[in-house]
């Protein structure tokens, strides 16, 4: 089992160690703003279509799991907003509690722990993710300026053309099958290596504040994934899925939205980071119990 594990994780954060060693080797700021926004808009969709295309989902027969998903955002959510004294922006606090890090670490480590077979299911939880960050977690973040951002994020309608188009894939030219899944082969690499980019870059100025914070949402995680599982008819794939997705480390795009929107950008850096690299125990604990007990 420890060998099947190693082999999970190590190949996951062996490749964001190269994007953190090189980010260090850098004497000037290495700049990934356009690689990351060219993986966000293309590589990311590209993938996303290629899945859903080449693993068809039914939604019919899928929609506990895409309750699920939605289940381990929200509930989380409504269980921090209890939370008094957050020691950060609550708008902050709430968004970097509520979407965790399916893209960066999520897509490959649930790719290797669980099957490519099980790739299509994977990119339903990565896909709700993006469409609620940018619908509900821009709403907190900015108030009513967000509330139809999400209908600008690609991978929301390649996940549409995706699903639609399944059903005809024979029809569709070899060529752009090709293409996508090509170019989405690129965008798992480009995520983990760019998140070791942005760790290597910043600095963690305090550790209390982002320890008890990342307690909190660990906390919020446990509380929700019973009830989640109990509640939902999951399969034991989805099951898996569904815990290792609600442990995930919070996303890093969440640090940047709050940048963007000015809402407590350090502090929230911070609990990114650590929450990044509590993930290197956390994660394969995970993993762990899940393919022992689910």
């Amino acid at each position: 089992m420890l060998l099947t594990l190693l082999n999970i994780v190590l190949p996951v954060f062996a490749v964001a160690g190269l994007g953190f060693a090189f980010g260090r080797r850098q004497r000037r700021e290495p700049d990934m703003g356009f690689i990351n926004h060219a993986n966000v808009m293309v590589f990311c969709p590209a993938l996303v279509f290629s899945a859903l295309l080449g693993h068809p989902v039914s939604l019919r027969h899928s929609w506990p799991l895409v309750a699920a998903g939605v289940g381990i955002i929200v509930l989380p959510g409504l269980l921090l907003a209890l939370v008094r004294r957050p020691g950060l922006a609550r708008p902050g606090f709430l968004v970097t509690g509520m979407f965790r890090n399916t893209g960066n670490l999520g897509i490959p480590l649930m790719m290797l722990a669980y099957g490519q077979q099980l790739l299509g299911d994977i990119v339903i939880l990565f896909v709700i993710s993006n469409l609620l960050q940018f619908s509900l977690g821009l709403m907190l973040l900015s108030r009513a300026a967000g509330r139809w951002q999400w209908l600008r994020n690609p991978n929301v309608w390649a996940a549409v053309a995706g699903v639609a188009l399944a059903p005809w894939r024979q029809y569709i030219p070899g060529f752009v099958t090709t293409t996508a899944e090509l170019a989405g082969q690129l965008a798992i690499p480009l995520m983990l290596f760019g998140l070791g980019v942005r760790m290597s870059r910043d600095r963690i100025e305090q550790w209390a504040l982002p320890l008890r914070v990342n307690g909190l949402y660990l906390l919020a995680g446990l509380v929700t994934l019973p009830l989640v599982l109990w509640l939902l008819p999951l399969t034991p794939e989805w099951s898996r899925l569904v815990a290792l997705s609600v442990m995930l480390p919070p996303a890093v795009i969440n640090y940047l939205l709050c940048e963007q929107y000015q809402v407590d950008p350090k502090a929230v850096a911070s609990v990114v980071l650590v929450g990044n690299a509590l993930s290197l125990v956390t994660i394969p604990l995970v993993v762990w119990a899940t393919l022992t007990w689910l």
